[in-house]
């Protein structure tokens, strides 16, 4: 099974059929399900806000800090806040990474949990922190702001009906008659795909801080990187494959071809009608294929699906015969140095094969994408996770094919999954 759809929001919006696609729905989904999860963190944050504005407000007004009993409960408060948030950001967070679903298909692993004291020693612990405060707190800001435009589209739509009114309807101006208020629903009408896009945009905006935020674990200690000596094995990958050239080129070639040869000529001498001549045809046209296969070994040394259909036709047809369905999302237009297409070509396929062997996933999915000047391969699944190169699950060889073509393959597969293999590869020339 192969995909060529975007999956997250912010690409989306880039094309023609967005507006009649689902994704304006699931955005919307997304921010309507936003509502109540800021709604509970800004009613805990003007708990502690509003006697905050109190006191400065005056110590603004009467120039002395507020009464000791006030700046007690403002210090109690505020050392209680700071405790409680690494706490009470483990459970938003898991809720947050459970909703960016809607809007972003790639995967987000849960952080797993360090254990209380590590909690508010980690870096990713107080990222998720800031993220409740700037949900909780610019959040409603943006959505106030992005309500009241609508509520003035709305009422712009509508005027022609509630002009008629005994009170003139106010947009900018009063509107006291429908031939007045009809230009106004006109420009509303023409505005509604506008504010589509807008909440389109507050949505992928929201959901990228939220990945930013949340997907910090993954992207930075969870993945770690398994190619090494790089220098070393550049040098062995290549000289082994000049002699594995020059052993094919020198040693079996010739003698292929002339063994292709004296099946020719003894076909020339043995009559139609012989028993012998059907299989010796049958072997003369087998050491032909066998000739044309070894010679497409020694030029290059690539399979053969590379050559006839490219780096993107050769990983669908490695994602078609998966036992497990494979979503494959290619955008890699260009040229590619032969070692980065053979390099990439064996990441997904031996990945894939992992994935049927050990993962016990119901889907994956192979991303080919050129960020820069690198050829970026991911392959995820929904898996168990719990991959680790030292186990001999071939992620160690994989990362060694990778480091020979000066690339770094990176592994992410907490306990529970899912998993997410990452190799860069320059594609210098």
């Amino acid at each position: 099974m192969t995909s060529e759809h975007p999956r997250h929001l912010a690409a989306t919006l880039r094309r023609r059929d967005w507006l009649i696609s689902a994704w304006p729905w699931r955005a919307l989904a997304y921010l309507v399900t936003t509502v109540p999860v800021a709604g509970v963190l800004t009613v805990g944050l003007l708990v502690i806000g509003a006697p905050l504005l109190a006191a400065a407000n005056a110590l603004r007004q009467h120039g002395r800090p507020p009464e000791i009993p006030l700046m007690l409960f403002l210090a109690v408060g505020s050392l209680t806040l700071v405790a409680l948030a690494p706490l009470a950001s483990v459970p938003v967070a898991a809720v947050e990474r459970w909703r960016i679903g809607l809007v972003d298909g790639r995967p987000l692993p849960a952080s797993p949990w360090p254990g209380l004291v590590a909690r508010y020693r980690s870096a990713a612990s107080w990222r998720e922190v800031a993220y409740l405060f700037w949900l909780g707190g610019a959040v409603p800001v943006a959505y106030w702001t992005f309500l009241v435009l609508v509520l003035l589209d709305l009422g712009m739509v509508t005027s022609p009906w509630l002009a008629g009114a005994a009170d003139p309807v106010v947009i900018w101006r009063p509107i006291e008659s429908t031939g007045q208020a009809v230009p106004y629903a006109i420009v509303g009408v023409l505005l509604i795909p506008v504010l589509c896009y807008a909440a389109g945009l507050l949505a992928a905006a929201q959901a990228a801080v939220a990945r930013w935020a949340l997907a910090s674990p993954v992207d930075a200690a969870a993945l770690r990187e398994v190619a090494r000596s790089r220098t070393r094995l550049v040098g062995a990958y290549e000289a082994e494959r000049r002699r594995i050239e020059r052993d094919l080129h020198d040693g079996a070639q010739p003698r292929l071809t002339s063994l292709t040869l004296q099946l020719g000529l003894a076909r020339l001498d043995v009559p139609e009608d012989s028993p012998a001549a059907r299989p010796l045809a049958v072997a003369h046209d087998q050491a032909r294929g066998l000739m044309a296969m070894l010679r497409q070994l020694v030029h290059g040394i690539r399979p053969q699906s590379l050559t006839d259909l490219g780096l993107a036709g050769a990983v669908r047809e490695v994602a078609d015969a998966s036992p497990v369905p494979v979503a494959v999302h290619a955008d890699v237009d260009g040229d590619l140095p032969e070692i980065v297409e053979t390099t990439a070509y064996f990441v997904v396929s031996e990945a894939l094969g992992n994935v049927a062997r050990h993962s016990g996933a119901t889907r994956a999915e192979v991303r080919l994408t050129r960020a820069g000047g690198d050829l970026v391969v991911e392959v995820s699944d929904d898996g168990h996770g719990g991959a680790d190169p030292a186990r001999g699950t071939g992620l160690t060889g994989l990362a060694d094919r990778v480091a020979a073509a000066d690339g770094r393959l990176l592994l992410a597969s907490p306990p529970g999954g899912p998993t997410l293999v990452r190799v860069e590869l320059p594609c210098r020339r």
